[in-house]
Parts: C-alpha cells; sequence; structure tokens
C-alpha cells in the first residue's frame, strides 16, 4: 500500500487546506454579522462531507507509513491541537455568546490551525516554533 502514500497525501492535504478555507469563510461570515449563511445546510454538510474525507486519508496515511514515523510525537501534537481547533471553530461559529468572544475564539482556532499546518510541514511537535527559539 505504500506505493499510494503519494496520492493519499495529495487527498489529504488538499482536504487539510479546503477544511481551513471553509472555516475561514464562515468565521468571517460570523463576524460579518452572518451567522445566517454561515450556519446554512448547505455549508454546514460541505464542510462535513471535507473533514469525513479529510479523516480517511489521515487514517490511510496512518496505516500504509510506519510507526517510526511518528515516534518524536508530531502526531500525538496534532491530535490534541485537533482537540482544541474543534472547540474553539464551535465556539466561534455558533456556541459562545457574545460576538467578542466569538472572536477571540475564530482567532485563537486560525492559530490553533496554522501551529497545526506547521507540526505537520516539519513533523516536529514544536513545529515552527522549533525554527524560532533554536533546536535541532
Amino acid at each position: 500500500m505504500i506505493e499510494f502514500y503519494p496520492q493519499f497525501k495529495w487527498v489529504h492535504v488538499a482536504a487539510v487546506l479546503t477544511s481551513g478555507a471553509i472555516f475561514l469563510l464562515r468565521g468571517l461570515l460570523v463576524q460579518a454579522g452572518r451567522q445566517d449563511l454561515a450556519l446554512r445546510p448547505q455549508l454546514r454538510h460541505l464542510s462535513y462531507g471535507i473533514d469525513t474525507v479529510l479523516l480517511a486519508s489521515a487514517l490511510m496515511l496512518l496505516a500504509v507509513l510506519p510507526g517510526a514515523t511518528y515516534a518524536n510525537g508530531w502526531l500525538a501534537a496534532k491530535l490534541v491541537l485537533l482537540a482544541v481547533y474543534i472547540v474553539c471553530g464551535s465556539l466561534a461559529l455558533k456556541r459562545a455568546r457574545t460576538q467578542r468572544l466569538r472572536l477571540v475564539v475564530f482567532v485563537a482556532a486560525l492559530l490553533t490551525y496554522g501551529f497545526m499546518l506547521s507540526i505537520a510541514r516539519a513533523h516536529d511537535p514544536m513545529g515552527l516554533l522549533r525554527t524560532w527559539f533554536g533546536g535541532p
């Protein structure tokens, strides 16, 4: 199955970027006072579909790559941050009680998303922080 790694990775990266773009769009709509558009069933279901592809491609990558690939903890760091991203995203789009809190958690979700991307690119649990603060 390792021969399909490039295709699995391409699908995964495309789904990550598409999922992030949809979240950004929905969050900006909420910030603009158009929560009705951000929470429309069509947009929510598109988001669910992309996230399902994202999860499936992540599981395929996990299945075909050797376990040593994850030995330094970068995948565990991404999974912890994924939970933070989901909670912040849910608060940002509909669950936060005030507009100010929605803005704060929206920014926190975007920063978390960016940090997860840096971890994935570096295959290091510190992501870009390793480069900024020194290290091997």
